[in-house]
C-alpha cells in the first residue's frame, strides 16, 4: 500500500479479551492486548501515507468453532450474562463492521479498537 502510494485501510482482528480478563485466557489474552497495541502503532506509521488501520474486538462468535466451543450451557452462561444484550455475536455482525471501517464511510475512523461485544467491556 505504501509503495502504491493510494492509501488503503487495514483492519486488524482482535478480542474482547484483549480488553477485559478472562479467566483461562493468559496467551490469549496477550496476544490479542499486542495486536491492539500494534493497530495503534501502524496507526501512527501508516497514516501519513494515508492507510488507515484500525481494530474490532468481537466477543464470541459463533462461527463453527464457537459454536463447538460454547455449546455447553453452563460455560456460555457465566460469559453471557456479562453482556448486556445476552447474546453472542453471529459472523456477519463481525464482517459488517470490517466491512464499515474498510469502506470510504469510515475515511476518519483510524486508530481504534472497535469492541463487538454486545456491551460486555462496558460491565
Amino acid at each position: 500500500m505504501v509503495e502504491r502510494g493510494n492509501g488503503g485501510a487495514v483492519v486488524n482482528l482482535s478480542s474482547q479479551a484483549s480488553q477485559a480478563a478472562l479467566d483461562c485466557h493468559t496467551v490469549y489474552g496477550a496476544t490479542k492486548g499486542a495486536l491492539d497495541t500494534m493497530t495503534k502503532v501502524m496507526a501512527l506509521e501508516l497514516g501519513p501515507h494515508q492507510i488507515r488501520v484500525n481494530a474490532v474486538n468481537p466477543t464470541v462468535v459463533l462461527t463453527d468453532m464457537g459454536r463447538l466451543g460454547w455449546s455447553d450451557p453452563a460455560k456460555a452462561k457465566p460469559m453471557l450474562d456479562k453482556i448486556p444484550l445476552g447474546k453472542f455475536a453471529e459472523v456477519e455482525d463481525v464482517v459488517s463492521v470490517i466491512l464499515f471501517l474498510l469502506s470510504d464511510k469510515a475515511a476518519m475512523v483510524h486508530g481504534v479498537t472497535l469492541p463487538v461485544d454486545g456491551g460486555f467491556l462496558a460491565t
